[in-house]
C-alpha cells in the first residue's frame, strides 16, 4: 500500500515538474519572441498605415520636419491661421522620391519615419501647457543622411533622362543621394494626381527607380562572373585568355561585343576593362554553374535586401544545369537576370569596403523641436559578401576599367576611381540601358555611385560621366 502511495506521489511530482518546465519554456519563448519583435519587426508594425495609433498621434502632434544632413528643411508642416496643416517641400521635385509625400498616402521617408515625425519629445511642462491651451505638440524632426549639394549634382547630371542615381558612403552605409526620374513636384501632388497615376508604364512617375526599378544588369554583372572565376582559380584567375573578333560564335549561337568591336587577345583583366562580351560568354561555359548559383545567392540575388525603403527583389534564375544559350546570356548580364540599382550599389559598396556590406540607411538621428537629440542611428554591418582579398582583386580590375577601358570618362588627376560600365539590352529595336557602378578614391573609398540611364546606350558614354559629376561634387567638396 505504501509503495502504491509512493508511486502515486512520485507520478504527481513528475507531472508537476513537467507542467512547470513546460510553462517555463513557453515563458522563455515569449521573452525571446518579444526581444526579436522589438529588434526586427516593431518598426514595421509601428509604421504600418493600418496602425490606428498613428492616426491618433496626428490629432495631437504637428508632424515634424525632415532635414538634410546639415539641418536644412526637406519637408515641413505649414500651419494656416485657421489651424489647417499643409505639408511643404521646399526643394520641390529634387527629393520627391526619396523624401516622398504624406498626401494621398505616404511614401519614402515620410512613410519610413512616420512614427518619429508624429512623436514629440518636448519636456513634460511644455506638453502640459499645450494640453491646457488645447494646442498640438510640435513633432520631432528627422535628420537624414542626404546631402543637398550631392543630390543637386546627381539631379543635374541625369538631366531630363529617365533613370536613377544613388550615392552611398561604403564604410557606413549612409545614403548620400538618391535621384529617380522622371519626377514631379510633391507640393502639387493633389493637382497632379490623376496624371501621375494614369501615365504610361514607361513614365512610371511614382516609381522610385533607384530601389524599385528592375533592369538587366548588362556588363555590370561581369563583376559576379569575374568573382566566380577568382573563386574557382584564386592563384591564376587572370591566366584566362580569349581572342575577340567582335562576334563570338558557339554552334548556332552568337554573342556580339558592343558595336561588334574586336578587342583582340585578352586576359581576364583586359576583357573586364573592355567589357568584352565574347570573353565573358565563353568564360561562363567553364565555370561551375552550381557554385555560380550559390555566389548569386550570397550576393543577395533572390534574397531580401537589408533596406527599409520599398524595393524590388533582384532575380537570378540560371540553375546548376543550364543550356548553352542561357549560360552565354547570363554570364554577360543578359537573359533572365534582373537587378535593381540599389542592389548593384550594395555589391559595389561591399567591394569598396573590403568585402563587407554595411546596411544602407537614410535616418541619422531624431531630434525634438528644439534640436535636442532623442535618438541616434549608428552604422550597422550586414556581413561579408566576399573576402578582403577577393575585393582587392576586383578593385584592381575595376581600376583597369577606368584607366584602360570603357570608363575613361572617370580619369582624373584628382583621384583614382574604380568601376564597371554596362549596356543592357532589354527589347528588340530599342536602345540598351546604360549602367555605371563604382567608387572613389580606389585606395580609400569615400563614395560609391550607381547610375542607370534608361535607353541611354553606352554605359561609358552616358552613365559614367554622371557618376563622375557626383564623385567630383563630393570629393572636391570635402
Amino acid at each position: 500500500m505504501k509503495n502504491k502511495r509512493k508511486d502515486t506521489k512520485s507520478g504527481s511530482n513528475n507531472n508537476i515538474l513537467f507542467v512547470t518546465y513546460l510553462i517555463g519554456a513557453v515563458f522563455l519563448l515569449l521573452v525571446l519572441y518579444f526581444v526579436w519583435f522589438m529588434q526586427a519587426e516593431s518598426e514595421d508594425v509601428i509604421n504600418n498605415p493600418y496602425n490606428g495609433r498613428l492616426a491618433q498621434l496626428s490629432e495631437r502632434v504637428v508632424r515634424g520636419d525632415i532635414l538634410s544632413n546639415d539641418g536644412r528643411i526637406l519637408a515641413e508642416t505649414v500651419q494656416g491661421e485657421d489651424g489647417s496643416e499643409t505639408r511643404s517641400y521646399p526643394y520641390g521635385s529634387l527629393f520627391c522620391h526619396v523624401v516622398g509625400w504624406s498626401t494621398r498616402g505616404k511614401t519614402g521617408l515620410e512613410s519610413l519615419a512616420d512614427f518619429y515625425l508624429l512623436s514629440s519629445h518636448i519636456n513634460l511642462g511644455e506638453k502640459i501647457i499645450q494640453e491646457i491651451m488645447d494646442e498640438k505638440n510640435p513633432g520631432d524632426h528627422v535628420v537624414t543622411t542626404l546631402d543637398i549639394e550631392l543630390q543637386q549634382a546627381a539631379y543635374d547630371a541625369l538631366g531630363d533622362r529617365r533613370g536613377a542615381v544613388i550615392a552611398m558612403e561604403p564604410s557606413t552605409g549612409k545614403i548620400l543621394a538618391m535621384v529617380s526620374k522622371p519626377d514631379f513636384d510633391p507640393n502639387q501632388i493633389n493637382a497632379l494626381w490623376d496624371s501621375l497615376v494614369s501615365g504610361s508604364s514607361e513614365e512610371g512617375l511614382l516609381l522610385n527607380r533607384a530601389t524599385q526599378g528592375l533592369y538587366p544588369p548588362g556588363s555590370t554583372f561581369k563583376i559576379v562572373t569575374a568573382l566566380e572565376q577568382i573563386r574557382e582559380h584564386p592563384d591564376d584567375y587572370n591566366a584566362y585568355e580569349f581572342d575577340c573578333t567582335g562576334v563570338y560564335q558557339n554552334g548556332d549561337y552568337s554573342i556580339r561585343c558592343y558595336h561588334s568591336s574586336a578587342h583582340g587577345h585578352q586576359d581576364l583583366t583586359m576583357a573586364f576593362a573592355n567589357s568584352c562580351n565574347g570573353a565573358f560568354a565563353n568564360l561562363g561555359l567553364y565555370l561551375d554553374h552550381g557554385r555560380m548559383e550559390e555566389l548569386a545567392d550570397q550576393l543577395l540575388f533572390n534574397q531580401e535586401l537589408p533596406l527599409s525603403l520599398p524595393y524590388s527583389k533582384s532575380s537570378y534564375t540560371m540553375g546548376s544545369e543550364p543550356g548553352i544559350w542561357e549560360v552565354l546570356q547570363t554570364s554577360i548580364g543578359q537573359g533572365s537576370t534582373q537587378m535593381s540599382p540599389i542592389h548593384n550599389l550594395m555589391i559595389t559598396s561591399a567591394i569598396a569596403n573590403g568585402g563587407v556590406l554595411m546596411k544602407p540607411y537614410l535616418i541619422d538621428c531624431v531630434t525634438n523641436a528644439k534640436g535636442e537629440e532623442a535618438e541616434r542611428f549608428s552604422p550597422e554591418e550586414y556581413g561579408s559578401l566576399m573576402t578582403a582579398e577577393e575585393a582587392h582583386k576586383l578593385t584592381a580590375m575595376m581600376e583597369a576599367v577606368v584607366n584602360e577601358g570603357t570608363a575613361s570618362a572617370l580619369q582624373t588627376d584628382a583621384y583614382q576611381a574604380a568601376g564597371k560600365t554596362g549596356s543592357a539590352e532589354f527589347e528588340t529595336g530599342k536602345e540598351s540601358h546604360a549602367w555605371f557602378t563604382g567608387f572613389a578614391p580606389a585606395d580609400n573609398p569615400q563614395i560609391a555611385v550607381t547610375v542607370i540611364v534608361e535607353e541611354g546606350g553606352s554605359g561609358g558614354r552616358e552613365a559614367a560621366p554622371i557618376a563622375r559629376a557626383v564623385m567630383d561634387a563630393y570629393l572636391n567638396g570635402q
